[in-house]
């Protein structure tokens, strides 16, 4: 579905995710067993893939049947959706021997998604981004949240169900608000001591229960840098598969400048003027730098420097 909207890094995926047609085992198995579908593996969460003409990377696609025996049964196995009519499906794999250098040599190689998702097409990285989440989500809920029994897969690995109490379990994902704070004519940027050295970013937090966007957004900046929001704007939306959450872009303004960090979350803050950031995203700023395009806070730090 072409959206106007700004697209970031793992969002725009083309699949029809044919939701409708999950329930139906029989045209399931009609799919996974037809020489025209295609496959996608993922091994400990690293896409396989191939060199592609113009020298980047590409999803390495493997047929439908080969992907199910991988899979060696309906746990690790994903019905993506269909590209046009040809189904997609995806197989998870893990342990510490390389599949690429086993049953898939010569066939491509598996690479750190996070490394290698400005080198794939904007749909692929959409593609892998959607099951490396599902399959976080599966692994860890292999066992029913309402009484302990193991869960089994249904609907072609988008649901489980527990066969002992029946209760359905459904793909989760948490939403984070991650915001750029603005007084009059500067940002500021914030780094916590666990990140590579010199990295300034957005400040981000997770939403609770029975808070608004606009709340969590307000919370955050006040308990991590002093802050108090005096209104919000929306810019984008990042599914982030690291494991399951959606990053929601705002733009902040807040009352004033006396920022504190709060030596939890953050160790230092860090104003820039519009000229400062652009040099910033440049990597013209020594010893400090932004987080690299395909995170949403380069994005957002980007739409306001340019505004």
């Amino acid at each position: 579905m072409p959206l106007t909207a700004f697209q970031n890094t793992f969002a725009g995926n083309p699949l029809n995710r044919a939701s409708e047609r999950r329930g139906d085992t029989t045209w399931l198995a009609e799919q996974v067993a037809s020489s025209d579908s295609l496959g996608i593996a993922l091994w400990n969460g690293k896409p396989f893939v191939e060199k592609a003409a113009n020298g980047d990377l590409q999803i390495a696609y493997l047929p439908a049947r080969l992907v199910e025996e991988l899979a060696g049964g309906a746990e690790r196995l994903l019905f993506l959706g269909l590209w046009k009519e040809t189904a997609i499906f995806a197989v998870d794999l893990e342990g510490g021997a390389d599949p690429g250098e086993g049953p898939l040599a010569g066939l491509g190689r598996f690479e750190d998604l996070r490394g290698v998702a400005l080198r794939l097409p904007a749909t692929d990285a959409a593609m892998v981004a959607t099951a490396k989440a599902m399959f976080e989500w599966r692994r860890r809920h292999r066992f029913c949240a309402s009484c302990g029994e193991a869960s089994e897969t249904a609907e072609g690995g988008w649901k489980r169900i527990c066969p002992s109490c029946k209760v359905e379990h459904f793909p989760r994902t948490d939403p984070v608000v991650i915001m750029l704070a603005v007084f009059e004519d500067r940002c500021m940027l914030g780094r916590q001591e666990i990140w590579p050295k010199g990295m300034f970013s957005a400040l981000a937090g997770f939403l609770e229960p029975g808070e608004s966007i606009e709340e969590a957004c307000a919370r955050e900046l006040e308990e991590e840098a002093g802050l108090k929001t005096a209104s919000v704007a929306y810019h984008s939306t990042q599914p982030w598969p690291y494991p399951s959450s959606l990053m929601i872009g705002l733009i902040a303004q807040v009352e004033s400048d006396d920022a504190t960090p709060d030596q939890t979350e953050l160790s230092e803050v860090r104003w820039f003027t519009k000229a400062e950031a652009r040099a910033l995203l440049a990597g013209e700023v020594p010893a400090t730098f932004a987080p690299p395009p395909m995170a949403i806070a380069h994005q957002l730090i980007k739409a306001w420097a340019e505004s």
